[in-house]
């Protein structure tokens, strides 16, 4: 008899952890540095596609895969004088996708480095980010 109780319970715990995995989202923010947008894609979907700024001329965005490392919703950039980077999902290093306040910029280049959003956006960035995880945020930005 404990032999199926044991049976029973390990049966019931493997169901319950694929069914955790098979809930968790997948997100991937496709940033394209020569259009400069970004479209946002969750579990294969595309739900949403926004204008960014990435790095103007003597500055560069990394190009690559990365990995979400970090959220900070009320970033300050301790090396561009205390600039507002709100709603920040780091990705390497400082680099970050984070809100501006100059949004009449918006569609080409005007950063350091960062992906630069509208603030709504980056909120809705963020949120999804918090939501997905930041082991299943993958940021892709491209030339």
């Amino acid at each position: 008899m404990k032999t199926y109780i044991l049976a029973g319970i390990a049966l019931a715990a493997s169901f319950a952890a694929s069914a955790t995995a098979s809930q968790a989202s997948s997100l991937v923010a496709q940033i394209d540095l020569s259009n400069q947008t970004m479209t946002i894609s969750e579990n294969g979907s595309v739900r949403y596609q926004w204008k960014v700024s990435t790095a103007r001329r003597g500055y560069s965005t990394p190009v690559g895969s990365y990995s979400a490392k970090s959220l900070d919703i009320d970033h300050r950039s301790r090396k561009y004088h205390n600039a507002p980077m709100p709603y920040s999902v780091f990705f390497k290093g400082g680099y970050a996708v984070h809100g501006t306040t100059e949004v009449r910029n918006l569609g080409r280049p005007a950063s350091h480095g960062c992906v630069r959003l509208h603030p709504q956006n980056a909120a809705t960035f963020f949120s999804l980010v918090k939501n997905a995880g930041l082991s299943n945020t993958r940021i892709v930005i491209s030339q």
